[in-house]
């Protein structure tokens, strides 16, 4: 059985409108959030944004954080800080392994 576009957390599947229904927050929030390039959900043909559930997730996170007062010029800031040490601590994992290779030969 083929999986379904449903079991792919990164399908995007959702409305504007769906989305703000989901996390009660204005199609507006939502929007803005995208201009800001925190998340940018991809387009349908016709031109709307489609979300995913990864991307509904995040909005969550962010809609935590602005709720608590931050920014969301800061919330974009977080997620690239966040993005970023992901990079580095993927890079330093890697260079770690090829020291290990190293040093075992």
């Amino acid at each position: 059985m083929a999986p379904s576009p449903f079991d792919d957390e990164n399908t995007p599947l959702f409305t504007v409108g769906q989305v703000a229904q989901m996390l009660a927050v204005k199609q507006a929030f939502l929007r803005r959030v995208d201009d800001l390039q925190v998340v940018s959900p991809q387009r349908s043909p016709g031109g709307q944004r489609r979300y995913t559930r990864y991307e509904i997730r995040i909005i969550q996170q962010v809609v935590t954080m602005a709720d608590e007062g931050i920014a969301l010029q800061a919330i974009r800031r977080i997620f690239e800080l966040e993005r970023q040490l992901a990079q580095v601590t993927r890079e330093r994992d890697e260079l770690a392994r090829r020291l290990a290779e190293l040093l075992d030969a």
